[in-house]
This record gives structure tokens, sequence and C-alpha cells, in this order.
């Protein structure tokens, strides 16, 4: 009888483990917890350093481009008296920018690479 009892046990497992697998709420209450993970991920401040964090590198290389490029362009005519100073810089500062986005741009797909990897 022992051998009964235990296969009763174990067939009344097996039909509670597939009832519990059919259970219509079960993909409703994963939904509901993963739209309220959504919503407290919403809830938090955004602050500027995580919106300095989206943006891509190839804007922030062409932001740091110019910038460098103006730094340029602010000292050296200072030191360089020519009337060809600020074309020069002014050309400089293009080239700056450009190779900011050429470098931003490689950092961003160096990344991309990454994300496919793993």
């Amino acid at each position: 009888m022992s051998g009964n009892d235990q296969e009763l046990e174990r067939l009344k497992r097996l039909r509670e483990r597939q009832l519990s697998d059919r259970d219509p709420l079960v993909k409703q209450r994963q939904f509901q917890r993963s739209s309220a993970q959504r919503e407290r991920k919403n809830r938090k401040p955004y602050s500027l350093g995580k919106m300095w964090r989206d943006i891509p590198h190839a804007w922030k290389g062409f932001f740091y481009g110019l910038v460098l490029g103006t730094l340029v362009l602010l000292v050296v005519p200072l030191l360089w008296l020519s009337p060809w100073a600020v074309p020069c810089l002014a050309a400089t500062i293009v080239v700056f920018a450009i190779v900011g986005v050429i470098i931003g741009r490689a950092i961003d797909t160096r990344e991309n690479i990454k994300d496919l990897i793993n």
C-alpha cells in the first residue's frame, strides 16, 4: 500500500505543478511586476549627468572639438600677429569638430560591437 500512497502523492504533486503552470494569473503578475519596475525607474529624476551619458559620443566629440577650436581661436591670435590667423583658426575649428565626430563615432561603434558580443 505504501507504493500506492507514494504514487498518489507523486501524481498529486504533478497535477498541482501542471495547474500552476497553466495559471493565467502568472503572466498577469509578471506583467504587473515589470510595469511597476518601469514606473519606478521613470519616477527617478533625470539628472544632468544622466543626460550627458545618454548623448552619443559622436555629438560629444563634436562639442569637444568646437570647444577646443574656440580656445585655440582665443589664444593663438595673441601669439600670431597675422591677417591670416583668424581664417586659419576658423578652419582649425572645423577640423577639430570633424576629428571629434570621427573619434566619437569610433567610440560609439566600439560600444555597439561590445553590446553585440555580450
